[in-house]
């Protein structure tokens, strides 16, 4: 299969960027995750390490991310997955659990990272992306891009509870709320979420007394899981690509 691939040469890149910026385009993980990195502490600049967000840098100077350099990577990749239950959406893990990327190290060279997550014990559709730009569409609440999961609980679930949940409820001190909902069965309901915070799903049911058995995602935006099973994947359309980026051509008009 063909990869969708663009290509960013060192020469398309402008001569002064910001830092954060730059590790996004180095495949190192999203924009916001690697202004986490460097408040962290995590990355060095021509050897001193830097903590100050905003900094600037240039494509001559040297870059390093957890003591190893690092480049703007040529090709763009850009991957969907179908991620088991029992696998970690992380590059790494302490208490050595699979972990999602895991599957895809054989195909790819490239640094890849997820995009969002799905906790370990969900599965379904995750993205796997070295395009921090790309990245940061996806993931922002701001783009409208819809997320959609089936949830399945040991006892049934009224329609007044996924209401609320639509009106937005607030759980010690956060406050979620999904787009929609359908009930095809009362233990078995799909759910379209915009921001999918973390254990959104989970910490709404457990505030109402319920119990999750399942939570599988089959869809974001335009991509669907189709006929991908469990821990195959399939690199993305031109097509699927184009129209996620247009949600922040959208966004920004």
């Amino acid at each position: 299969m063909t990869s969708a691939r663009s290509v960013l040469s060192l020469k398309d890149s402008p001569k002064t960027m910001r830092l954060q910026t730059y590790l996004a385009r180095c495949g190192i993980a999203s924009r916001r995750e690697c202004e986490e990195h460097i408040v962290a502490g995590k990355v060095q600049v021509n050897g001193e390490t830097v903590s100050t967000l905003g900094t600037k840098v240039e494509l001559h100077d040297t870059i390093s991310f957890e003591g190893k350099i690092t480049r703007p990577e040529s090709h763009k990749q850009y991957v969907a997955l179908h991620k088991p239950k029992g696998y970690l959406c992380a590059a790494s893990d302490p208490y050595k659990r699979p972990l999602a990327i895991d599957l895809l190290r054989k195909r790819y060279n490239e640094r890849l990272y997820n995009i969002g997550r799905l906790d370990f014990n969900s599965s379904g559709l995750i993205l796997f992306t070295n395009d921090g730009d790309f990245a940061r569409v996806v993931s922002h609440p701001s783009s409208n891009i819809e997320k959609e999961y089936v949830v399945e609980s040991r006892e049934p679930i009224t329609k007044n509870i996924l209401n609320d949940f639509k009106r937005g409820v607030t759980i010690e001190g956060i406050r979620y709320r999904i787009k929609d909902f359908r009930i095809p069965y009362e233990r078995r309901i799909h759910l379209t979420l915009i921001e999918g915070k973390n254990r959104e799903i989970r910490r709404f049911y457990e505030s109402r007394g319920l119990h999750v058995t399942r939570i599988h995602r089959y869809r974001i935006g335009p991509i669907q899981l189709n006929l991908l099973k469990p821990g195959e994947f399939r690199d993305l359309k031109y097509r699927e690509i184009e129209e996620l980026n247009r949600s922040d051509n959208r966004r920004t008009k």
